[in-house]
């Protein structure tokens, strides 16, 4: 293919990135009743990991004397972007809306922008001080549900932590990235995180199914689990890595805002989810937000 057919599919395809991302807030939503968080999980990124490591074969061979000598960066990359990541927002979608999970999360870029300048101690500038004002604003204007006026009758739902907890945990994530570097290429690196997320999925799920209510593993419970190790997972994963080659981080950064659009819409067409007014409100205030914060320092944190 030439390259400049190879640009303009690149053009096309990072409109699938934000779609298929949203897959995972659809599954998270249908799995409660037919398969547990933990073991949710533990199919996503063990067969994720499978798949990377098949692929990244000959790369992980050569490197897996580095790989043990720092194996404690692997296990803890793997629980702050696959268990808290995974699990944990399977277990707020009990209780929480998929819009709700969408909007939350597409703060992420504003908290490693915090981190960086926390713990990387990099400078932030006017615009991105006010993007961050504006998205957190955002944030706190879904979970109390629009009503500051009221605060003490808003009933406040477990999900929403959940979900809060792993957007932090993903700007945790990305940093630690960029603390504990790595020789390998992204997807070598990617299915060694999965492996040091694993250990700690098996266990929950092994704590999972000794728990008496846990529903039995059917065939539905495993098209979930693959639906989201092969869409959001290695999907949107590969097909975001080689867009960024062929046309550059800035233009492929758009999905970070498009994320919550296609999450929304498909809660509302495919789960039947209702738009509230402090939806629109608060997603007038993330989006503009994370625009500034990553316009204004382009690569801090895009995921």
């Amino acid at each position: 293919m030439r390259p400049e057919a190879q640009t303009r599919l690149a053009a096309s395809a990072i409109w699938l990135i934000p779609l298929l991302w949203s897959v995972n807030y659809f599954v998270a939503r249908k799995a409660p009743g037919v398969v547990e968080p933990y073991t949710l999980a533990c199919i996503r990124w063990g067969l994720a990991g499978l798949l990377l490591s098949i692929h990244a074969r000959a790369e992980l061979a050569r490197n897996w004397r580095v790989i043990a000598a720092v194996w404690y960066q692997y296990v803890a990359l793997g629980f702050c972007g696959m268990v808290v990541c995974g699990a944990w927002v399977y277990l707020g979608a009990q209780s929480t809306g998929a819009v709700n999970i969408a909007l939350i999360y597409s703060a992420s870029p504003v908290l490693i922008a915090i981190g960086s300048v926390i713990w990387l101690h990099e400078r932030m500038r006017a615009s991105q001080v006010l993007g961050v004002l504006l998205a957190l604003t955002g944030v706190l204007h879904v979970i109390v549900k629009g009503q500051w006026g009221a605060l003490g009758q808003v009933q406040f739902v477990a999900g929403d932590a959940w979900i809060l907890a792993a957007t932090i945990s993903w700007a945790a994530y990305a940093l630690l990235q960029k603390v504990w570097p790595s020789p390998m290429g992204s997807t070598a690196r990617l299915a060694a995180i999965c492996w040091g997320a694993l250990p700690i999925l098996l266990a929950g799920t092994v704590w999972e199914m000794m728990q008496p209510a846990t529903p039995v593993l059917t065939l539905q419970a495993w098209v979930l689990g693959v639906s989201v190790a092969l869409f959001p997972g290695v999907g949107a994963y590969w097909i975001y890595g080689w867009a960024q080659k062929m046309l550059g981080a800035s233009k492929v950064a758009v999905t970070l805002y498009l994320g919550p659009l296609y999450g929304a819409l498909l809660a509302w067409l495919v789960l039947g989810e209702t738009l509230g007014w402090h939806h629109l409100l608060a997603a007038a205030l993330i989006l503009p937000g994370v625009y500034l914060v990553s316009r204004a320092e382009a690569g801090m944190g895009s995921r």
